[in-house]
């Protein structure tokens, strides 16, 4: 049997032309019958099983069934794989091999491929700028921030005394009797750490500057009173300069004019440190944060807040960068601390305006100044100097609760920073003008 396979495979040139591939269909489909027979019979020389023979015959059948029909449709293995054609990687005789290679990537060649969707053209970045650079819009910013170094709560000292503060206590609760003899307690009186801070709409951090540190009276909250019945916030836009606000917030509505961490040696550096990574955030640049950290200070006493204006210049650590203090009816003791820091910063100004309430202590300090060969005026209506000293005393018409808002001018405080920023030599810049009625636009 197994001799008979290469008589079947002895000529097949035959069936290279249409005519022979009948005939060759039938011999592949014999030997596709045959081969799995052989293997059949010779497993182990046993005889084959009937039923393993019949299913092998049916699949013969079926293999040689589909070679037919694939002859008959023309689909032969030369069909399906044709032999491989050279013609089209080398050249012709009639052109040279880098002529062949040029000619594949042509343009020619190019338009023959599929069309491709058409793409944006690039832009090019340019460096240089398009427009002139002006800072985006802002509506004036006014808002209340926590802050570890602002006065309250605080836990040192009474340097007056050199005991505790909170020197009462009942429970759980702790206290400070005021030189009045009232309690006030801790977690009602001395515990808010905010501060108000204002940031006008024409302020600009690239320009000089100035930080105003506003201290208020006895009785008072930063948003009752230094925001909407004082109107300090309002007053530093008004005036045009390139100002922002710093308040914070002493005893909470009580009759007492405590310190603080104000008390302590460096607690003002403290103060100023933190608000300048507020200020910085608070604008959208963090980069501003240096520029704050150096800007002039300007500090303002109302009333009771005397007494952390004298300790910040005394004790504070950055008294060389207050380049002005203004008192409003404010002198109610600590002449010594205002009077050493006028003797030793004649690059700053001095401004004290009192009612008949204060008139006294004025006088006494005026006194202290002369005696030191300190020059003293006694009227404001010109610029402020590096180097002035003026004391205003105001009319009989004027009330202690309104003092902020009127003194010997509506708005004293605007006042102020607009003869601040007549003065180049103060570094200070107006950045708005004051229309007729009294706003800056």
């Amino acid at each position: 049997m197994f001799g008979a396979v290469p008589r079947l495979r002895a000529d097949t040139r035959a069936d290279r032309t249409p005519s022979g591939r009948h005939g060759r269909a039938l011999r592949l489909g014999l030997i596709s019958a045959l081969v799995p027979l052989s293997l059949t019979l010779a497993q182990c020389g046993r005889a084959p099983d009937p039923a393993t023979l019949a299913a092998n015959s049916q699949a013969n059948v079926q293999v040689v069934a589909k070679t037919n029909a694939r002859v008959a449709s023309g689909d032969t293995f030369e069909d399906r794989f044709p032999a491989p054609q050279f013609r089209e990687r080398f050249p012709s005789a009639s052109e040279s091999f880098l002529q062949r290679q040029m000619s594949d990537f042509s343009p020619k060649r190019a338009m023959q491929q599929p069309p491709q969707p058409e793409q944006a053209p690039y832009k090019v970045a340019s460096l240089e700028p398009q427009v002139p650079y002006k800072r985006p819009p802002r509506e004036d910013l006014t808002t209340l921030v926590s802050m570890k170094s602002s006065a309250f709560p605080y836990f040192g000292n009474n340097p007056a005394s050199d005991a505790p503060f909170l020197n009462i206590s009942k429970g759980d609760r702790r206290g400070h009797r005021s030189y009045s003899g009232r309690v006030y307690w801790q977690d009602e009186t001395y515990s808010d750490s905010r501060v108000l801070v204002h940031v006008p709409e024409h302020f600009d951090v690239r320009k000089p500057g100035v930080i105003v540190v506003f201290f208020h009276g006895n009785g008072a909250t930063l948003e009752r009173d230094v925001r909407d019945r004082q109107l300090v916030p309002r007053q530093i836009t008004d005036s045009g300069a390139n100002a922002v606000l710093l308040a914070p917030q002493m005893a909470v509505d009580a009759a007492d004019s405590s310190a603080g961490k104000f008390w302590q040696p460096g607690g003002f550096k403290r103060f100023m440190a933190e608000a300048a990574d507020h200020l910085a955030r608070i604008t959208g640049d963090p980069n501003s944060a240096r520029a704050f950290a150096n800007m002039p200070i300007v500090i303002v006493g109302y009333s009771g807040g005397f007494l952390p204006t004298a300790w910040s210049l005394e004790v504070g650590g950055i008294s060389d960068r207050v380049r002005g203090v203004v008192l409003l009816d404010a002198v109610y003791g600590e002449m010594d601390k205002f009077a050493s820091w006028i003797e030793s910063h004649r690059s700053g100004f001095f401004v004290s305006s009192y009612t008949r309430y204060t008139a006294r202590r004025d006088r006494e300090l005026m006194g202290m100044l002369r005696e030191k060969g300190i020059g003293v005026s006694e009227d404001i209506d010109g610029p402020l100097r590096p180097g002035s000293v003026v004391f205003v005393e105001t009319g009989d018409g004027i009330t202690h609760r309104d003092y902020v808002t009127r003194a010997w001018t509506r708005d004293p405080l605007k006042d102020v920073l607009v003869k601040m920023s007549a003065t180049p030599s103060l570094a200070l810049t107006r950045v708005a003008s004051t229309n007729p009625s009294g706003s800056s636009r």
